[in-house]
C-alpha cells in the first residue's frame, strides 16, 4: 500500500470511529464511508492533494429527482449563501433536480472528537435542509424522500 494510501486509510478509520458513535457506518467497496443522518444519506471519502494535505470530503443528498420547478430553484438559491459548513449543489438530471450538500476541509492530525464535532455540524445542516424542503413544499410535491436505493 503507497504512502497516499495508507495515509486516507488512517484519515477513514478515525473518521469511520468518530462516526460509529452515532451511526451504523458502512464501509463501501472504494474505502467510502456511508451513514445516514435523520434519513438524510452521507457519504465520506478522503483524498490527498499533496503531501501533508489530506482532505475529507462529505457530501448529504438532500433530495433527488425533484421536479424542475421556479419555486424550488429560487428556494434553493435562497438557502445557498446562508449555511456556515458545506455548500449546497444542485444537478440537472433526466429524472428531475437533484440537491446536495457538500463539504471537504484539511483533516490531517484530527481525532476523533473534533472530526466527529465537525461532521455532526454538516450532517446536521443537511438534515435541516431536508426537513425545511419537505415543510416549504410538501412530502407529496417533494420528490426523493423515500428510499435512495
Amino acid at each position: 500500500m503507497s504512502s497516499e494510501a495508507a495515509g486516507t486509510a488512517d484519515l477513514l478509520t478515525v473518521a469511520k470511529r468518530a462516526l460509529e458513535n452515532y451511526y451504523e457506518v458502512r464501509v463501501d467497496d472504494d474505502g467510502a464511508l456511508t451513514f445516514l443522518h435523520s434519513g438524510t444519506p452521507c457519504a465520506l471519502q478522503a483524498m490527498r492533494l499533496a503531501e501533508g494535505l489530506t482532505v475529507l470530503s462529505l457530501t448529504c443528498v438532500i433530495a433527488w429527482d425533484l421536479p424542475q420547478e421556479d419555486a424550488i430553484a429560487r428556494w434553493v438559491a435562497e438557502r445557498a449563501g446562508q449555511g456556515m459548513f458545506g455548500t449546497l449543489g444542485v444537478v440537472r438530471t433526466e429524472g428531475g433536480t437533484d440537491l446536495t450538500l457538500r463539504y471537504a476541509f484539511p483533516a490531517d492530525g484530527m481525532t476523533e472528537e473534533p472530526l466527529a464535532t465537525l461532521l455532526m455540524l454538516v450532517v446536521s445542516g443537511g438534515s435541516q435542509l431536508r426537513g425545511e424542503l419537505a415543510e416549504a413544499f410538501g412530502s407529496e410535491v417533494v420528490a426523493g424522500f423515500g428510499d435512495p436505493g
